[in-house]
């Protein structure tokens, strides 16, 4: 009898070294070069954690004004680039059309990458995305965004043309640091292992992307969002708890691959939720969280259940303004900056990602006579 065939998730496989992110499962941290993740989304923004991450240490203020402005200019530039969304499908989820805009931004794109095309990277989804949105309300592009506006605000802006509150900025920012890396994740691993056939970086962006698409990987907080619309009230998230668990759905939200127990991330986003999130929504969300535990950990009482990153991420996001099919493509933006970092490591002692696997087939044998 053959072994079953599968990768098996590859959970104890050591694929390499990395200098980047540091995801501690049996503690419940997450450190990028060494900072908690936890206080950096309390204290420095998106670009500062960018900056971080690619260079290693925390920039000082010219420095992340120097990527301010670069990424502001470079959102400039692609202003007629987001055009491209007129041609999209309407049918087409924004997490596919994504996929294929970072595929034609990458024409005539070659390896190595260069700096120029990193930072198109990270510009470039705020102007698609908001585009995208706003051509399918029957809305023009905004264009000339004002001044001075880091990746968070500027979104939150091109999707509008108001002004974002400081509340909505911060929820946002503080989110988009929070999932800017996570270690060799699957899509990372994908970004990696396209960029080692010395493929361009936007091929390998858009496998990554390709790769989030999937709920089990980023694609969730949308789901967690339509489980919360179908909870009528606090007291009867126990009700819908157990009736979608005996249906044999999965609860999206809870568990995770590394965290032996909670994503650390999930209580930071707690936090950012309670201030930001329709008083009514939390109050169903922290119940399906109490009601969801209890469930998971009476069903199977040998796993460490606890929130994963995308649970509370759906209240953020519907807090800092964002409708919910933006919500995946969101996760995209922010992660632009771990993918540009591991890509940068990548390079740096570049070889060709090959792995092996065991074979289980049939032994070899003999080709049979042609049947008459």
């Amino acid at each position: 009898m053959t072994d079953p065939v599968g990768l098996g998730g590859l959970e104890s496989t050591e694929v390499g070294s990395s200098a980047l992110t540091d995801v501690r499962g049996t503690e419940g941290k997450l450190f990028y070069r060494g900072y908690e993740a936890d206080e950096l989304s309390r204290t420095r923004g998106w670009e500062e954690t960018a900056l971080l991450l690619w260079e290693g240490e925390l920039p000082d203020s010219a420095r992340r004004e120097e990527l301010r402005s670069r990424l502001e200019r470079r959102r400039a530039l692609l202003e007629p680039a987001a055009e491209s969304v007129r041609s999209i499908p309407a049918s087409a989820t924004p997490m596919e059309a994504l996929r294929s805009g970072l595929s034609l931004l990458g024409q005539g794109w070659d390896y190595p990458p260069t700096e120029e095309q990193y930072e198109t990277i990270l510009a470039f989804p705020p102007v698609f995305l908001s585009a995208l949105q706003r051509h399918r309300q029957g809305k023009e592009p905004l264009r000339n965004e004002p001044p001075g506006l880091a990746q968070a605000a500027a979104y939150l802006w091109r999707l509008t043309g108001r002004e974002p509150s400081e509340a909505a900025r911060r929820a946002l920012e503080a989110y988009l640091v929070l999932v800017a890396d996570h270690g060799m994740n699957a899509s990372t691993f994908v970004a990696r292992c396209v960029l080692s056939t010395w493929s361009d970086a936007a091929s390998a962006v858009s496998a990554a992307v390709g790769s989030l698409k999937g709920p089990l990987h980023g694609g969730a907080p949308s789901l967690v969002a339509d489980f919360f619309d179908e909870v009528p009230s606090p007291e009867r998230a126990g009700e819908f708890v157990d009736a979608r668990l005996a249906r044999g759905e999965r609860l999206m939200g809870f568990g995770h691959r590394v965290y032996r127990g909670e994503d650390p991330r999930a209580r930071r986003l707690h936090e950012i939720a309670r201030e930001v999130a329709d008083p009514r929504r939390l109050a169903v969300a922290e119940a399906v969280e109490r009601e969801g535990l209890r469930a998971l950990r009476e069903r199977h009482p040998e796993r460490p259940w606890g929130l994963n990153v995308e649970f509370y991420a759906s209240l953020v996001m519907e807090g800092a303004g964002l409708p919910r099919e933006l919500f995946p493509p969101t996760f995209a933006l922010a992660r632009t900056a771990g993918w540009v970092a591991n890509l940068r490591e990548q390079e740096s002692r570049n070889q060709l990602v090959r792995p092996r696997v065991r074979y289980v087939g049939p032994a070899p044998r003999p080709v049979p006579p042609p049947a008459d």
